[in-house]
């Protein structure tokens, strides 16, 4: 099944992709409406199957059949789609009419019958040829109706991520590569509880999270995994909350997501709030205006500043922001730029207050090229508000030896990978059924906080987990340097990148 499903997105996204070369469109205007297209054939396929569940259930001894309104469908946590917006009629359009008017009002019908789904769906169909979605309605119809959830969210997530690869820089604010999520969601073991997200994407966090929770309900592990776990998210962009929406809805979440700027606005109320924090946010922001957080209680450490009192960028500020929202019990797990690792002058004195407080649970390397938006290496950070028995030490990993290559400019983690660096967690925490802790050089070193002071409260893993000495054979050397010419070509096509926005500034200048 899963290999059907992997030869079913391909072919997809193929037919996709050549529709969009052919048009006068970016990648950033296409992805949208095609995302569309696909939550309309999922949500059909569930109203279809519910539809002649109910019609059966309606029927009576003497033949006739009770009404089925839109209420039947909702309470089963179903969508209503009212007639024009089911893919039978849109399938069937005439090909000489505005088919693209035709889906923007069934967007709009979905709209109206499902309140929560009010402003989320897209209605700019009629950018794109009737021709391009007529083809794309027949495409998408290859989906089988009865396909699952999850098999659904499995299509959906590899559009959004191909169309983050096609997008570079832009669709990579949108998107984490889902290998990262993984182990995020597997070292914090969220089983139950309120997830938060403040910088949440197209959602990412809260898919796998529910993912990790499926499937330990699966292995019988129900004395810690339950399905009542509360979803709540914020993001800059009203496009990316739409996506995010979409995403969730087709996972079968409900959510609470809302649009707005983090470093200024906490719009859930959330400190002290949450059990389960985790985000891939931005890195390295200027000109964050800290006259308007002053005394923000998202803050406790005060805000990173320079020398002559402006924020030094946004790295610290996610990291208190991740910490405040967390309850008594709480963990949070995170992306962040290898340099706030060893940040100095304020920013290391907020990180001294966190390593004395803790508060650090784990750190872990990745290695460079894991993500569409980031060629340099970074690190993940892992919180918890309760170490009790760890507090006075701190688990250091490094990952960036472990990977597989993708292509050329991209790398991931296989499953197996992902278990083995959660797996060294486990054990670091003494979990039931893991094995017997032990430091592996090169790899992971269990290091007391009086090391961690000697270091300067350093918190990057290489400072800590040393080196392996070992024979270099001709394989490992090709191997090396295959990747190092990888990582310059990737360098080089940034270095053209960022030549071309400096060239087209000075024309725009003078």
């Amino acid at each position: 099944m899963a290999s059907d499903i992997k030869q079913l997105e391909t072919k997809l996204w193929a037919a996709a992709d050549e529709l969009r070369a052919n048009s006068n469109l970016t990648s950033a205007q296409y992805s949208e409406p095609v995302l569309g297209l696909i939550f309309l054939k999922f949500v059909d396929g569930k109203f279809k199957q519910a539809k002649a569940d109910l019609e059966q259930k309606a029927k009576n001894p003497n033949g006739r059949t009770r009404s089925i309104t839109k209420e039947h469908y909702q309470a089963q946590g179903l969508l209503y789609i009212p007639e024009e917006a089911r893919y039978e009629y849109l399938i069937n359009l005439p090909e000489g009419g505005n088919v693209g008017q035709k889906i923007n009002n069934a967007m709009k019908l979905i709209e109206t019958e499902n309140e929560s789904l009010a402003g989320v769906l897209p209605k700019d169909y009629t950018k794109l040829d009737s021709q391009i979605i007529l083809t794309l309605l027949k495409k998408f119809n290859e989906i089988p109706d009865n396909l699952n959830g999850d098999a659904f969210g499995q299509i959906y997530e590899y559009f959004l991520g191909n169309f983050a690869l096609s997008e570079g820089q832009g669709g990579g604010e949108f998107f984490t590569p889902q290998s990262i999520v993984k182990l995020i969601v597997e070292i914090l073991e969220p089983y139950h509880g309120k997830i938060f997200d403040p910088a949440c994407g197209s959602g990412g966090m809260f898919v796998q999270s529910l993912e990790f929770i499926q499937r330990h309900l699966e292995e019988k592990k129900k004395n810690l995994a339950t399905r009542e776990i509360a979803i709540y998210g914020q993001e800059k962009t009203d496009q990316t909350v739409r996506l995010a929406k979409m995403n969730l809805a087709i996972h079968g979440l409900s959510s609470d997501i809302k649009q707005g700027n983090t470093y200024y606005e906490d719009l859930h109320d959330g400190v002290g709030k949450f059990d389960f924090t985790m985000a891939n946010p931005p890195f390295n922001v200027d000109n964050i205006d800290g006259a308007k957080i002053q005394n923000d209680p998202r803050f406790p450490y005060g805000l990173p500043t320079t020398q002559k009192g402006s924020v030094t960028n946004g790295n610290y500020i996610w990291i208190q922001i991740f910490l405040s929202s967390l309850s008594p019990k709480g963990r949070a797990g995170f992306v962040m730029a290898n340099s706030a690792s060893d940040a100095g002058n304020s920013e290391n004195e907020i990180r001294k207050q966190m390593i004395e407080g803790g508060l650090v649970d784990v750190m872990v390397a990745v290695g460079p090229n894991m993500f569409y938006n980031v060629t340099l290496p970074v690190t993940l950070w892992f919180l918890d508000k309760n170490k009790k028995t760890r507090k006075d030490e701190i688990l250091f990993i490094d990952a960036r030896n472990i990977y597989t290559q993708v292509d050329r400019a991209h790398r991931k983690w296989d499953d197996a990978q992902v278990e083995q660096i959660s797996g060294i967690v486990r054990s670091y925490r003494g979990e039931e059924g893991s094995k017997k802790y032990a430091d592996v050089k090169g790899l992971c070193k269990v290091a007391s906080l009086e090391e961690v002071r000697s270091a300067g409260y350093s918190l990057n893993p290489g400072r800590y987990v040393g080196v392996v000495e070992s024979e270099t054979t001709d394989e490992d050397f090709e191997s090396s340097v295959k990747a190092l010419h990888a990582e310059f070509l990737n360098l080089t096509d940034d270095a053209h990148a960022l030549e071309k926005k400096i060239a087209d500034n000075f024309k725009k200048l003078f």
